[in-house]
């Protein structure tokens, strides 16, 4: 069983406190104050910049839901494996809003020390997302 401070708690809390419930407040809990993250095509440090990310991403998929489907950790290192879905009813990705379904899946790489989240790397299936967005 996970401790508190594991990293396989920690990623848990962050996917269900984040994202299932949409606490922006969490982001600030969660995070270390110059966490590092690593995002498809974006560097960003600090959670305010996250924070940015996270209102953009429910700008463009209002109904957002993402599942995680499994979580391992180590001492200092979680991955989580997840898939996500939304309706694209809001500009993302240079792409003006689509009302289309969107599905795609992805990992999320966790380095976490004293309970915080210090560095993250995402690796997600952008070309699934843009080819169900795309206008025929």
């Amino acid at each position: 069983m996970p401790t508190e401070n594991s990293p396989a708690h920690v990623a848990k809390q962050w996917f269900e406190q984040v994202w299932l419930h949409r606490d922006a407040t969490a982001i600030h809990r969660l995070m270390a104050p110059d966490i590092k993250g690593h995002l498809e095509g974006q560097e960003i440090v600090g959670p305010e910049e996250f924070v940015l990310v996270f209102k953009s991403l429910l700008a463009a998929f209002p109904d957002f839901e993402i599942n995680v489907e499994d979580i391992v950790g180590n001492e200092e290192n979680a991955c989580v494996r997840w898939r996500a879905r939304g309706t694209h009813s809001g500009a993302a990705l240079g792409i003006k809003a689509t009302g289309k379904d969107a599905s795609f899946r992805g990992m999320t790489w966790l380095r976490v020390q004293d309970g915080l989240i210090v560095e993250g790397w995402d690796s997600w299936n952008q070309g699934a997302l843009m080819a169900s967005l795309r206008q025929d």
